[in-house]
């Protein structure tokens, strides 16, 4: 865990999420049980957070369900995913997590699909 917490710095718990959607907490459990975001835990005590990048002004960022699914189904833990999503890849350039922020998917699912496989 220890690496995720030096590439990212800035979480929400459950509930801050559902403030910043204007839902449930129990619509942030369901959007996460279906892969729209994802929550581990950490912290002291112990609770489910999301990093905040995931959310933008609009709600979540665009095309980052579609992204975890690809990784999921090549295998990716929850841990593994983050830490692809929030590392540097000069090629991009930046972070993944940045390009789909951006509303730019296409060169992330092409190396997330690569990835996968």
């Amino acid at each position: 865990m220890n690496d995720l917490d030096t590439l990212i710095t800035d979480w929400l718990t459950l509930p801050d999420v559902a403030e910043r959607l204007d839902v449930e907490v129990s619509r942030v459990r369901r959007l996460v049980e279906e892969g729209h975001l994802i929550a581990i835990r950490r912290g002291e005590p112990v609770v489910r957070m999301v990093p905040a990048q995931f959310l933008g002004e609009d709600g979540i960022i665009p095309h980052l369900a579609g992204t975890i699914t690809i990784l999921r189904d090549g295998g990716w833990s929850d841990a593994e995913l983050l830490e692809w999503l929030f590392t540097e890849d000069p090629s991009l350039p930046g972070r993944p997590v940045d390009q789909l922020r951006r509303g730019q998917r296409g060169e992330v699912r092409r190396r997330a699909l690569a990835l996968a496989l």
